[in-house]
C-alpha cells in the first residue's frame, strides 16, 4: 500500500540532522508493515495531482496553528473534504488531527491549560492505557459532526478521533520516540516562553517506556483496512 506524506512543517533543523525529517519519522515508525511512502511538502503549496495519487494519506504536525493564515491552509482544507467525501484512507498527527477537524467542521483553539510536553498518557477505546510522547498548545475543542472520540486524557479530551472507518486522526506523536523527544527538549527546552517546570517534568519522564509499536500497528491496521474497503 503506498501512502503520500502531506508534510505541513519541517522538524528543527537540529532534530532533521540527528534523527531525521519527518517523512523519515514516519516511515521509520511504519516500517515492516507493508507500506511505501511518497514525500509532498503541502507547507510550500508541493500538492498532489489528485487525492488517488497515493492509495492513503498521512498528515503530519506543524510549528502553524491550523486557524493561522497561511497559503497551503485552505487547498489542504479541500484536499482532506475531497478524500472525506470519497471515503479514501487518511491520519493525522498532531497539526494533522487538528486540519482535518477544522476542515471537516470542527473547532481548533489554543488550550487554557497550556502546554503538553512529552511523556503523556491517554485512554484509548479497545488498547487502555496507551504512553506516547506529545508537543503542543492547540486542541480540537470541537468536534466535527462526522468524527467519534476514540482517545482522551485528563489534558486532551479529543485526543485521537475517527470519521467513519477511513479517517483516524491523533493528538501526541507516535513518531517521536524518547530519543527524538529529548533532542525536541535540547533545542526547545530553553526557550522562555515554556514554563520551567513543565520542562523539568519532560526531561524527567524522557525515558518512560512508550507504545509507539502498538500505536504503528494501529495506525498501519487502520489504513489497510480502510483500503481494502476502498477498493470494494
Amino acid at each position: 500500500m503506498h501512502i503520500g506524506i502531506l508534510q505541513t512543517g519541517y522538524a528543527p533543523d537540529q532534530v532533521a540532522e540527528k534523527h531525521g525529517g519527518f517523512f523519515t519519522l514516519f516511515s521509520t515508525l511504519l516500517d515492516g508493515q507493508g507500506l511505501t511512502f511518497s514525500n509532498w511538502n503541502v507547507v510550500d503549496m508541493e500538492f498532489p495531482e489528485s487525492v488517488t495519487a497515493a492509495d492513503g494519506w498521512l498528515l503530519t504536525g506543524s510549528k502553524h496553528g491550523a486557524y493561522e493564515d497561511h497559503p497551503f491552509i485552505p487547498p489542504l482544507e479541500d484536499f482532506i473534504r475531497e478524500v472525506h467525501a470519497k471515503e479514501l484512507p487518511m491520519i493525522g498527527i498532531c497539526f494533522g488531527h487538528q486540519i482535518i477537524a477544522q476542515a471537516l467542521g470542527g473547532k481548533v483553539e489554543k488550550f487554557d491549560g497550556g502546554w503538553a510536553v512529552g511523556h503523556h498518557e491517554y485512554d484509548f477505546e479497545d488498547m487502555g492505557p496507551v504512553a506516547l510522547n506529545a508537543w503542543h498548545q492547540d486542541q480540537v475543542v470541537s468536534l466535527p459532526p462526522d468524527a467519534k472520540r476514540i482517545a482522551s486524557s485528563d489534558f486532551c479530551e479529543n485526543a485521537a478521533l475517527v470519521y467513519g472507518d477511513h479517517i483516524m486522526t491523533m493528538q501526541p506523536h507516535p513518531e517521536l520516540p524518547n530519543p527524538v523527544i529529548r533532542t525536541y527538549l535540547d533545542v526547545r527546552g530553553p526557550d522562555p516562553s515554556y514554563p520551567r517546570p513543565l520542562i523539568a517534568k519532560a526531561e524527567e519522564m524522557a525515558n518512560a517506556p512508550h507504545d509507539e509499536p502498538q500505536v504503528a500497528d494501529l495506525m498501519a491496521n487502520f489504513l489497510k483496512a480502510a483500503r481494502a474497503k476502498a477498493a470494494v
